[in-house]
């Protein structure tokens, strides 16, 4: 373990696109039943519900934030329909089995997800067994990532001391308030997920397109 990671005891990983790469296409089924759950509930085209979706995403943190303050939608009833998925498409992954249990200390997965979907990804990868506990968007009473309210509520929970945590994150700009908080931060990238040219990266610690080898590296 490098010096500079000497000091960590909690590692803490978002879900979806991260924990697993988003080279898999587990998320575009979220997206598209998103959509299809926009178009029901509020009787309009699909191509109408697509640009509320991501509007409510870009201004809220998630869509089913912007649809629960502007539509009194029940929040599990969306969260029950958009992750009725087919997880299948997630293949085993014995290295980062492997590398997650080389980690010291304890691992989180903190998602604006739901704890069902996140239980159905980790048995996909095999990894289940590595994780103490999932802080879900119903933890965070429905406080989507970044607001810093629903990393505050993280840290009580799990008596996480931010100095001695890390996360990995692929949205970059969800990275900012653990930053700011004393964690250590690694952006995940991927190609859906780039950053503007003259955005301000500085609250990522490290940046890398391949967590696996990352972490593998940073185990030695």
């Amino acid at each position: 373990m490098p010096d500079k990671l000497q000091h960590i005891d909690t590692w803490v990983f978002d879900l979806d696109n991260t924990l697993y790469p988003a080279s898999t296409h587990l998320f575009p089924q979220i997206d598209k039943r998103m959509k299809a759950f926009i178009s029901n509930a509020l009787k309009m085209s699909l191509d109408d519900a697509f640009k509320l979706q991501k509007q409510y995403y870009w201004t809220y943190g998630t869509t089913l934030r912007g649809l629960m303050l502007n539509h009194n939608i029940a929040p599990d009833a969306f969260i029950d329909y958009v992750h009725d998925i087919d997880h299948s498409v997630v293949a085993a992954d014995p290295r980062l089995d492997t590398v997650l249990a080389r980690l010291p200390g304890r691992k989180l997965i903190y998602t604006n997800g739901s704890e069902r979907h996140a239980i159905n990804v980790m048995d996909r990868l095999g990894v289940t067994r590595h994780f103490g506990d999932i802080f879900d968007i119903r933890a965070s009473s429905y406080i989507p990532k970044p607001d810093p309210a629903a990393y505050a509520d993280l840290i009580a929970r799990h008596g996480i001391d931010p100095k001695r945590a890390i996360m990995f994150e692929d949205i970059h700009r969800n990275l900012k308030p653990a930053s700011d908080l004393g964690m250590t931060t690694v952006w995940v990238k991927h190609a859906e997920n780039p950053a503007k040219p003259d955005e301000d990266l500085s609250h990522c610690h490290f940046i890398t397109d391949d967590m696996i080898d990352w972490l593998e590296k940073a185990a030695t």
